[in-house]
């Protein structure tokens, strides 16, 4: 089914393969898709079949609530729950201790499912509260949603892996987390393990307020993620300044330059950045600061070059210091572009599923939380979005995933699933209040439906992972070659958010859901669904 220059081996399976039953024979199927149709329908009634399994994953990952590189217990939650429907995983791919691969099946074609698991700093947010009422203040939290994509792509690879069993139908089954993706940390250093080496297709799934999927070259930006740590030596900041070298001085310097510079960068570009090391306090002069710069742009050469500026700038800043300065790099993104014929396949199965019926409670919810953030009072989506392609450069700003390193690796496509409410800020609390609720479950069954009815058509129609593979060299790569952003020498910033979540396991684990005693979330924090602001009683809430 794949190019041969793919070869028609799987290497980076082989050692899981070998250890599992060999595939029978294959059962004919036809390539049209009416003979899909029983397929389809077998695979629709198994995801629905799951629909209080989806639930409790998409409640109990939320109730993990775990910064990236640090996602533990989500991990080991699916990693176990992986096994027990007899996948094989191999843990800590790739140099992090919370990646992982699970596998099932034997033969071609390989189909890749990935969904981030990482959540926001400071976004605990008790679900079903349209306001701001955390869980466990200053904790993270679900703030992007993380906790659903995991759960849809679990369910709809259980629905198609019985189908292949029982249809005695050769093919393999990848899962794979998006570890630290909001540090955008893990996936260029997946590619260059090779995971994605014997990979015909990869889906991934991520939440959204719509139902949909795009081709072509995405809305975003692409980026390298720099810290710049500089060195100085302490003094008695009020006794002996003089003989003290502020390496926050080279941090501040740092930041004055690139704020002046940052009018004479292109509009395409966007920038910004945090202190993580200010010094211990202010009576020593800093012999250690450190900045940490997100570096946005449309491309790779325009990325390279703003990384140089950056660390032009930072020379000058030691320079001005009297200090010294290193970089490492912490995380990286390519910017995406997503294959046109998987795409194709994706968005009409998206069309045969199409939105969930959303309760007047789910819509009071939505409602509710729109008016409280002051944005267009909506509701929930009620139409289906078409098919988008390209975006025109000049369209193309703001965020960046790093899913662009494997969508340049592989043929690739996003599943985006109604399973959150539109006008929402992204990155905050907000974002997490519909992330354990009705809303929720029901777009990210919605959305496993869609996927499984993509995997059937990956499964059976070799013309489509064919055709996948014509518009990814031709189209896609034919002119423009992936690079990595990262240094051979670079490896994944593991520490990072180490500090907050030993601050904040032990209260998050106290909040843990228990499916065993309660059959939801909302219904073991004792949460009225939903809750909101009573309108005219002074801000008291109901």
């Amino acid at each position: 089914m794949n190019p041969p220059a793919r070869g028609a081996s799987c290497p980076l399976i082989l050692s899981v393969c070998s250890l599992l039953v060999a595939a029978p024979a294959p059962t004919a199927l036809g390539a049209a898709p009416a003979a899909n149709e029983p397929h389809k329908t077998a695979v629709l009634r198994d995801v629905e079949s799951m629909r209080k399994q989806t639930q409790v994953m998409i409640d109990m990952m939320f109730s993990f609530a775990e910064l990236g590189f640090q996602e533990v217990d989500t991990s080991r939650y699916l990693t176990t729950l992986l096994e027990k429907e007899g996948f094989r995983v191999q843990r800590g791919v790739a140099g992090m201790p919370t990646a992982w691969v699970a596998t099932w099946g034997s033969g071609r074609p390989v189909i890749s499912l990935g969904s981030d698991i990482d959540c926001i700093p400071q976004a605990s947010q008790k679900p079903g509260v349209a306001y701001r009422d955390p869980l466990v203040p200053g904790a993270p939290g679900h703030g992007e949603g993380h906790n659903s994509g995991q759960a849809l792509n679990v369910t709809a690879a259980l629905a198609v892996k019985r189908w292949l069993e029982r249809e005695r139908l050769p093919g393999t089954l990848q899962l794979w987390p998006g570890v630290a993706e909001e540090q955008l940390g893990a996936k260029a250093y997946l590619v260059r393990a090779g995971i994605f080496r014997d990979v015909d297709v990869a889906v991934f799934s991520h939440v959204d307020s719509d139902f949909r999927t795009t081709w072509g070259t995405a809305a975003g930006t692409g980026l390298v993620s720099v810290e710049y740590r500089f060195t100085g030596e302490s003094a008695h900041a009020g006794g002996a300044p003089w003989r003290g070298r502020s390496a926050l001085d080279g941090v501040e310097l740092m930041n004055i330059g690139w704020n002046y510079r940052r009018e004479h960068l292109r509009l395409q570009h966007r920038s910004h950045y945090v202190i993580t090391d200010g010094g211990d306090q202010p009576n020593v002069v800093p012999s250690t600061a450190a900045v940490w710069y997100y570096f946005r742009e449309l491309d790779y050469d325009h990325i390279v070059r703003l990384r140089e500026i950056g660390d032009a700038i930072a020379q000058g800043a030691a320079l001005m210091s009297n200090t010294s300065v290193a970089a490492r790099v912490l995380g990286s993104a390519w910017p995406q572009h997503f294959n046109r014929p998987v795409a194709q396949a994706l968005h009409d199965n998206i069309q045969r599923v199409g939105l969930p019926r959303w309760s007047d409670a789910d819509v009071k919810l939505a409602r509710a939380l729109q008016g409280e953030l002051k944005a267009p009072v909506t509701g929930l989506a009620v139409a289906l979005k078409g098919l988008q392609g390209s975006v025109p450069d000049q369209e193309r700003i703001g965020g960046s995933d790093d899913i662009g390193d494997v969508s340049w690796t592989v043929p690739t496509v996003v599943l985006r699933y109604p399973a959150n409410i539109p006008g929402l800020p992204g990155h905050n609390w907000a974002n997490a209040i519909a992330m354990a609720t009705p809303i929720a479950h029901q777009g990210t069954t919605a959305g496993a439906k869609a996927l499984a009815l993509t995997l059937v058509d990956l499964f059976t129609r070799p013309e489509l992972v064919q055709q996948s593979w014509e518009y990814f060299r031709g189209t896609q790569t034919k002119d423009r070659k992936y690079q990595p952003l990262i240094g051979k020498d670079d490896q994944p910033a593991t520490w990072l958010n180490a500090k907050s979540m030993a601050e904040h396991r032990d209260a998050l684990r106290r909040h843990h859901f228990d499916p065993t005693r309660f059959d939801t979330y909302l219904q073991q924090l004792g949460i009225e669904y939903p809750t909101v602001r009573t309108a005219g009683s002074g801000g008291a809430k109901k």
